[in-house]
């Protein structure tokens, strides 16, 4: 199941020859026996095939909207590479491998988060998943975007890709996670810290490249009134419904019991060939930025990363509320709620 993960990871138009050259596998190292967790610490590694570091060139001219130039600054240092090899995306291999354990969990309790393309560049790949998710993850495995929309959009998106590679230059994009099956009242409102869009913002944030994140109608909703934008309260068959999920299955911090949506916005990628202006760290004397091994677009992956820091964050969020010392626990705990909601 990890190692599914860190396939889908890999793949994708626009990625660098460094998904090329690793084979992403990952070993436990603690934690399971059989197959199963132990209840113990999970412990597990994913080795990189390349592995030089010693002999790597310095860079005194740091890139433009990467980490390089207030990582040096901030170390008081003159070559960035030691922020740069910290601050690299490919520190996301090794979080789609643990956060694929939470993923798991949280299939066993009938919560499914996935995660795909929606627009690269200014090309709309927007599809709906649907309610049969192992379709929607059988028609994102056939895209080489990890997008759903037509044929005609994706090949597109590939033409627009094809475009900026060949002028030296790179495209974000922004993907969409979509999780069914959350349980009523993860969160909180009581806390800022707490409540679900929060950690849920947090974690997309963390991802190298992220600029800006939303929940359902997210920065559309703040042009609408409040008619247009709130999810009227109906009678339901289970009790109170909702005739719509505009609030992305989130209110007042707390998850409703409708799908949560969220999307996160990728910048452009900082490592350009065709160089933009930098200076030289030394001397202060303008140089061109140094170029790095980097993806031209790189929206493709974000989805499976996005996808897999959602339900790390889903599966914290539960165990809060459910508590419970085995997986039998918690399962009887959500089934004693889904109960008592109907």
């Amino acid at each position: 199941f990890v190692n599914e993960r860190l396939a889908l990871r890999q793949r994708g138009k626009g990625s660098s020859a460094r998904q090329r050259v690793e084979h992403d596998r990952v070993r436990f190292l603690s934690g399971v026996r059989d197959g199963k967790a132990t209840g113990n610490p999970i412990a597990l590694q994913v080795v990189n095939k390349d592995d030089r570091y010693k002999g790597l060139p310095p860079v005194h001219e740091p890139r433009p909207g990467h980490a390089d130039l207030p990582g040096a600054l901030n170390r008081g240092i003159d070559d960035a590479r030691d922020v740069i090899e910290r601050a690299s995306a490919r520190e996301t291999a090794v979080r789609v491998a643990a956060c694929a354990v939470a993923a798991q969990m949280l299939d066993a309790l009938e919560i499914d988060v996935f995660g795909h393309t929606v627009q690269i560049g200014s090309v709309d790949v927007r599809g709906e998943p649907g309610d049969d998710i192992d379709a929607a993850r059988a028609r994102r495995a056939s895209s080489e975007h990890h997008a759903l929309g037509s044929e005609l959009s994706q090949a597109e998106a590939s033409a627009v890709i094809d475009a900026a590679q060949k002028a030296g230059d790179t495209l974000g994009g922004i993907v969409e996670v979509v999780a069914t099956g959350v349980p009523l009242g993860l969160g909180g409102h009581e806390r800022p810290e707490t409540k679900l869009k929060a950690t849920l913002a947090a974690a997309l944030m963390g991802i190298q490249a992220i600029q800006g994140v939303e929940v359902g109608l997210g920065f559309r909703g703040a042009v609408l009134r409040g008619s247009e934008v709130h999810d009227p309260i109906v009678p339901g068959a289970d009790g109170p419904a909702r005739d719509g999920n505009r609030a992305g299955g989130i209110e007042g911090g707390t998850s409703n019991g409708q799908p949560v949506v969220v999307r996160a916005a990728m910048k452009p990628l900082a490592t350009l060939r065709t160089r933009l202006p930098s200076v030289d760290l030394r001397t202060n004397e303008p140089a061109p930025a140094r170029v790095e091994r980097s993806d031209v677009c790189a929206v493709s992956r974000l989805a499976i990363v996005a996808e897999a820091v959602v339900a790390a964050d889903l599966a914290r969020h539960v165990r809060r509320r459910f508590g419970g010392a085995s997986l039998a626990e918690v399962r009887a705990a959500i089934d004693a709620q889904r109960k008592r909601l109907s």
